[in-house]
């Protein structure tokens, strides 16, 4: 049985639709295509949120909250109608590129240099489990899904707990400090939606060979991109982290 810790990929995620046509099918090469056509629907959003923070920062906090909200939306809409994805795959790249590239600039304000570093370390990351996946270093085996579906599912409910308790004005002590307790549980989440990656790689392949529909090249891109954003703002988190010791 298929397994992945992203919510865009689960076990039924690659089953035909009826009246799918078996002979317009999913391909690799058409994943990629689509995964660099979501992250440039990205970049190009992110680099105009960071122009306008230089000049005007306050004008960027509306569109912070309109690429956060909207792009919970676009998701949640995308994995419930995949079907949909040509469209609210890249929606959802936009609206992240909103979020993503107003909360890159305030962290660049605070620590100069931190944002090339995050993007460097989250696209060598990609690159390195990449390599070690398609190499066979790293094996997407069934006990190796249950660990990090297990890990991913208790990261999300101690970020859910967070949340609850900050409506009340209760924080969870150290985890998010700067100290030894705070850097290290970043570093697990960081180590945590690395290895998501591996998940979403066996995941695609599947597909693939399965012969999924031809929308689903737009699905797969969108859950690989989902996981992508996920490492990028932890790594920020960890290296915000570490630089404000």
């Amino acid at each position: 049985m298929m397994r992945t810790a992203n919510p865009a990929l689960n076990s039924k995620t690659f089953e035909h639709p009826a009246g799918a046509l078996s002979t317009d099918v999913m391909t690799l090469e058409g994943t990629v295509n689509k995964t660099g056509f979501l992250l440039f629907a990205l970049i190009v959003p992110a680099a105009w949120v960071w122009t306008r923070f230089a000049t005007t920062p306050e004008s960027v906090l509306p569109w912070i909250a309109i690429g956060g909200i909207g792009g919970l939306v676009m998701a949640l809409v995308t994995i419930f109608k995949k079907t949909w994805a040509p469209v609210t795959a890249p929606l959802y790249a936009a609206l992240e590129g909103l979020l993503l590239g107003g909360l890159s600039a305030m962290m660049e304000r605070a620590y100069n240099g931190i944002v090339l570093q995050a993007v460097v370390l989250t696209a060598g990351t990609l690159l390195c489990l990449l390599l070690a996946y398609r190499s066979g270093l790293i094996r997407a085996t069934e006990n190796f899904k249950l660990g990090i579906v297990a890990a991913t599912g208790g990261i999300f409910l101690i970020y859910l707990t967070t949340w609850i308790l900050g409506m009340f004005g209760t924080s969870v002590p150290y985890i998010h400090d700067n100290g030894v307790v705070g850097i290290g549980f970043s570093l697990v989440v960081v180590v945590i939606a690395a290895l998501n990656l591996v998940l979403d790689f066996d995941f695609i392949e599947q597909g693939v060979e399965h012969g999924a529909p031809k929308f689903m090249e737009w699905y797969a891109a969108f859950g690989l991109l989902v996981t992508l954003v996920w490492l990028y703002i932890e790594i920020l988190r960890l290296l915000s982290k570490l630089r404000s010791r």
